[in-house]
């Protein structure tokens, strides 16, 4: 079927897609080479400014839901299609990361009338990707941003007051991302990084993390892959190198101490899954200018949430392969603040006693486990080196196991973001920097 590729309302390029397969198997007249997605066009020899179809396609292909989804081939048999590939073209490639979407030839449609940020959406693909079989299966609408939701894990979103928020599940024994989330943002609260506000809800006896969407109806997020892919290599640049001259030739001055940031709060937090589609960029998506790097969102896969062993040297992304590695390539830590994080081991411990799925003694060895991270790096600040520090025990503080509390259910935090925004209140409450009640030195 053949399509013209939109930023928004503008058009970009003629496209046939292979309605069989979901590939581009064409791509015709360009129309605003600017506007292609970053990574799909060549900028380098006699070729520069023309786009590749096999770059194209694994951008498009990108958009769609991994074929390592938890529980995605039962959903797609219930949405009555074999492949999430399909998925894109039956919500016109709509997305709320990004602007891009495919409008048939001969319609009229515009931006406006179909974007998901403005316009209400289907629940229907949402609560097939949670489990729930559809009231009627012949009458499935397909038009959600849950078609171009990426990653492994279960997540759909949804609407309150207006705002798009993310609903995403944990996995394995632990089931532990979603307080991981809360963990890690807390963290990076404290420190002063940008981020992702994330908060617990249940369902259905299940814990699930939820943020709202930061990209907005004017902007949109690159992924640092595409930024990568952009621009070659040079041989002798490191990963890191590469990055931040990609970032440099695209008029992304300054990027490295934000990366930095990033590399600095995953080693404190052992994140192994900071992939490079995991973190990114945000620019305007009309004018293409672009804002610097985006809040950090998605660190669910650390604090040791697939192993028994807290504690534990893991491996890590996306410069190097472990931690101890990676954390070498910070140079300025006059930023971070080791006092900033006094208490954090409270807080962890009130997070986690609302899992059913971890114990008080596996919350103790992950507060300890992140005190030792975050003083190694305290240690780091001061100008001495790994080596130097390395099997140096930290004193951990004790502390009491506070009272369980049942986290709140996705009905009650839909009445209190009402509540909020009623009152005038934008911003989710925090938890203020002091030490808890129930600690002691």
């Amino acid at each position: 079927m053949n399509y013209t590729l939109m930023h928004k309302n503008i058009e970009v390029a003629e496209i046939e897609i292979d309605s069989a397969t979901g590939i581009v198997s064409a791509i015709g007249a360009v129309k605003n080479a600017e506007h292609f997605p970053i990574g799909t066009v060549v900028n380098y020899g006699k070729d520069s400014g023309t786009p590749r179809r096999d770059w194209f396609n694994e951008w498009w292909l990108g958009r769609s839901i991994p074929p390592s989804r938890i529980g995605i081939k039962n959903a797609l048999a219930d949405m009555g299609v074999y492949s999430s590939k399909l998925l894109l073209e039956k919500c016109k490639g709509l997305s709320l990361s990004d602007q891009y979407w495919i409008r048939p030839f001969g319609s009229n449609e515009t931006w406006d009338e179909v974007n998901f940020f403005t316009n209400d959406f289907a629940k229907d693909v949402g609560e097939i990707l949670f489990g729930h079989a559809p009231d009627n299966p012949n009458a499935i609408n397909l038009m959600s941003p849950d078609n171009t939701s990426v990653g492994w894990h279960r997540k759909r979103w949804f609407i309150v007051e207006g705002k798009r928020f993310l609903l995403k599940g944990g996995e394995g024994v632990f089931r532990q991302e979603p307080f991981n989330e809360v963990i890690a943002s807390e963290i990076m609260r404290r420190l002063g990084v940008s981020h992702i506000d994330y908060s617990i809800v249940s369902e259905g006896g299940k814990a699930y993390s939820i943020c709202e969407n930061f990209v907005s109806v004017d902007t949109e997020l690159i992924p640092a892959y595409h930024i990568i892919e952009s621009h070659r290599k040079n041989d002798n640049d490191s990963k890191l190198a590469h990055l931040i001259h990609s970032c440099e030739a695209l008029g992304m001055p300054n990027v490295e101490q934000d990366i930095c940031k990033m590399i600095v709060v995953d080693y404190i937090i052992a994140n192994t899954d900071r992939h490079n589609t995991n973190y990114g960029f945000i620019r305007n998506a009309e004018t293409l200018e672009w804002q610097g790097f985006a809040p950090i969102f998605d660190s669910g896969s650390s604090l040791w949430y697939d192993t028994a062993d807290v504690g534990s040297e893991v491996d890590c992304m996306p410069f190097r392969e472990k931690h101890d590695d990676q954390i070498k390539l910070v140079k300025d830590f006059t930023w971070f603040d080791f006092e900033a994080l006094s208490g954090i081991k409270g807080f962890i411990a009130d997070t986690f006693i609302n899992s059913p799925n971890i114990d008080s003694a596996r919350a103790r060895a992950i507060a300890g486990a992140v005190y030792n991270r975050a003083a190694i790096v305290a240690e780091l600040a001061k100008g001495r080196s790994l080596y130097e520090i390395k099997g140096r025990s930290f004193r951990v503080k004790t502390f009491t196991a506070p009272q369980k509390k049942e986290p709140q259910s996705i009905s009650e935090y839909i009445q209190n973001v009402k509540e909020r925004r009623e009152s005038g209140e934008t911003k989710l409450p925090k938890p203020p920097i002091k030490k808890k009640s129930h600690e002691r030195d």
